[in-house]
């Protein structure tokens, strides 16, 4: 170990306590998108106790904050997520995110001026559902940022992680009531439109391509048996290998859609919830450096072959490595038979387990943004692509 890299794992020792007790506070009360106040504020506070430099509120978002240290040419982002889901909490352990992110940029502090870097973390509402990070994208919040980095907890170890571009679609049926007994042929029956759309969608699922997706609730069937339904509604996520992929699957979920209206004599609209999260591309020298990272730590990541064979869910960062070298590894945690987005997944991001992956995960991205900083030709090549960016960028 060299001993730059000294003294950054001995940054994360350091300060292990304080990422412990990060991760299982956010834990603690967990909150839902573009509404995580004491979430994103326990992360910004303590970079700021740091000797960060704090802005609260970028982008016009509440919940979003930068936390920059140092003068170097070479900005290295580090993006914080908190965000919890609806009913399980955190269940996709946004807090080790955070406290793994935040404890990268603590360690990096420690050689910013040695290394000529500047450490900017990110605090990204709004994953789950609302797109955090391409909002920020859009508002110049990444413009400076020449490499991206976080890591994401899960049941297996990955360093070039890959994602799905996704949409959300909310629908919503208007019909005319009626009494569903004394006149059940003056209504117009919003809830057999979504009967309808369920229908179709099913079939649909048959002559999908590959990799393509989709799943849906519904969030209002009616409000009485009684009562023939004349709204209600629904909320679809579509799935798929590309954007371009994503878009041929919305042009076929719509027809279903509107096939219901058609059907029943209710009409519809169709609201796009928030901006399409674009397929993860991580950046090659970047997760290859993450791998000798996190295999230095004793861990075992999958190899590049089965990396590839996993791609399922769906993420923001997405949107980030389309604009910018980026990385979204997974780090394992032991959560038993338990995935992602189950409650005994939630259970298992506050264990032993859990605060060793906010360190191992802390310690992992900064030797990662260590090795970009002290490779010339890596360095030129990172800081040579943020100058030739067009500012604002972001997509769609």
């Amino acid at each position: 170990m060299s001993t730059t890299e000294a003294i950054l794992a001995a940054a994360v020792e350091r300060h292990a306590d304080s990422l412990r007790a990060l991760s299982r506070g956010i834990h603690a009360e967990p909150e839902l998108a573009f509404a995580e106040h004491r979430s994103a504020a326990k992360v910004a506070d303590l970079m700021a106790a740091e000797g960060f430099a704090l802005e609260r509120g970028v982008a016009g978002l509440d919940t979003a904050f930068t936390a920059t240290y140092g003068a170097g040419e070479l900005v290295i982002g580090l993006c914080a997520e908190y965000d919890a889901l609806p009913e399980l909490g955190h269940a996709c352990g946004h807090n080790i995110i955070a406290a793994a992110s935040a404890g990268a940029a603590l360690a990096l502090r420690e050689v910013a001026e040695t290394l000529d870097v500047t450490v900017k973390l990110i605090g990204t509402p709004a994953e789950e559902s609302g797109g955090g990070k391409v909002l920020l994208l859009r508002a110049g919040v990444f413009d400076d940022v020449a490499i991206a980095m976080m890591v994401h907890p899960a049941p297996r170890e990955t360093c070039a992680a890959t994602s799905l571009a996704t949409t959300e679609l909310a629908l919503r049926y208007l019909g005319k009531a009626s009494h569903a007994a004394a006149a059940p042929h003056k209504g117009r029956n919003a809830a057999d439109a979504l009967t309808l759309v369920q229908v179709a969608v099913g079939l649909l699922r048959q002559h999908l391509e590959a990799r393509q997706m989709l799943h849906g609730i519904v969030t209002h069937g009616g409000a009485a048996p009684n009562v023939v339904p004349a709204d209600t509604s629904a909320l679809y996520c579509l799935r798929a290998p590309d954007v371009e992929s994503l878009h041929q699957l919305e042009t076929r979920v719509r027809a279903c859609f509107e096939a219901g209206a058609l059907a029943t004599g209710c009409v519809h609209e169709v609201t796009q919830v928030c901006p399409v999260y674009t397929d993860l591309v991580p950046d090659p020298w970047l997760a290859a450096a993450y791998r000798r990272a996190i295999t230095g730590l004793g861990r075992s990541p999958m190899s590049p072959e089965n990396e590839r064979l996993g791609q399922a869910a769906s993420t923001d960062m997405g949107n980030v490595s389309r604009a910018l070298p980026a990385i979204h590894p997974t780090i394992a945690i032991d959560c038993g038979d338990a995935v992602n987005h189950q409650p005994e997944f939630a259970a298992a991001c506050a264990t032993p387990s859990a605060d060793r992956a906010v360190c191992d995960g802390a310690l992992a991205l900064a030797l990662t943004g260590l090795a970009a900083a002290t490779d010339d030709a890596q360095r030129e090549r990172l800081i040579g692509a943020q100058r030739e960016r067009p500012e604002r960028v972001g997509g769609y």
